[in-house]
């Protein structure tokens, strides 16, 4: 993949930042640190980690999942408790300068919780992937999903919501976690008292979630 000059400078910056004002980078250590691979991870609580550790949550777990794939990935974790779509929207362009190569979007389910009408949470989801796009013409991104019981009254905006997810995949030639919660919702042993969000066991059931979507792209971004 074609660098951009003076890329790895920028690399090793958005590190140093991040570390500051978000969860801690998980970076393996590179020899040559023009090659690091960046997984840029941009969420809300469910990956930004709710009463855990920082390093507890799953996007920084991800660091020793990628050890055998190469020493060169960094994950940083911009993930914000709280954020809708539209907060991501303000939030995003601040880290655009720095480059990714792997951007993985989870956001929408507060979305879901406010009401918001899932045409504007999909537009929302779709420009950050324009501007990543934009600015990353190489990067591959990656949607997490959520999955929902559909009941009644709200059948149709459940089924519109977890039916977006999939929408935005093939629309975007993107890769797709289905279900961010699979075998971690309803568990209590896995989940804070609140019973919404993962405990740091719970966590550990996330990053497989990903991590069977993530593993393969790893290995093809890390071979460039």
């Amino acid at each position: 993949m074609r660098k951009r000059p003076r890329q790895w400078r920028s690399r090793v910056v958005v590190a140093v930042l991040f570390s500051l004002f978000c969860a801690r980078p998980g970076c393996a250590r590179a020899t040559d640190p023009s090659q690091i691979k960046t997984i840029f991870v941009f969420g809300d609580s469910l990956s930004e980690g709710v009463a855990i550790s920082p390093r507890q949550a799953w996007p920084m777990l991800l660091a020793e999942k990628l050890r055998p794939v190469g020493p060169n990935f960094c994950v940083i974790n911009a993930s914000a408790g709280g954020s809708t779509t539209e907060r991501g929207l303000r939030r995003l362009p601040t880290h655009l300068e720095y480059p990714v190569d792997i951007f993985v979007l989870e956001l929408g389910v507060n979305d879901a919780f406010l009401g918001i009408p899932v045409e504007q949470t999909h537009a929302n989801l779709q420009s950050m992937i324009d501007q990543v796009k934009t600015r990353n013409p190489n990067a591959t991104v990656m949607i997490v999903g959520m999955q929902f019981p559909i009941a009644e009254p709200y059948s149709e905006y459940v089924a519109a919501f977890v039916k977006m997810f999939g929408e935005l995949a093939e629309k975007n030639h993107a890769a797709l976690v289905p279900n961010l919660l699979e075998d971690v919702v309803g568990d209590p042993k896995l989940n804070l008292p609140d019973r919404i969000h993962p405990n740091a066991a719970g966590h550990k059931v996330l990053v497989e979630n990903v991590w069977r979507v993530l593993e393969p792209i790893a290995w093809e971004v890390g071979s460039k």
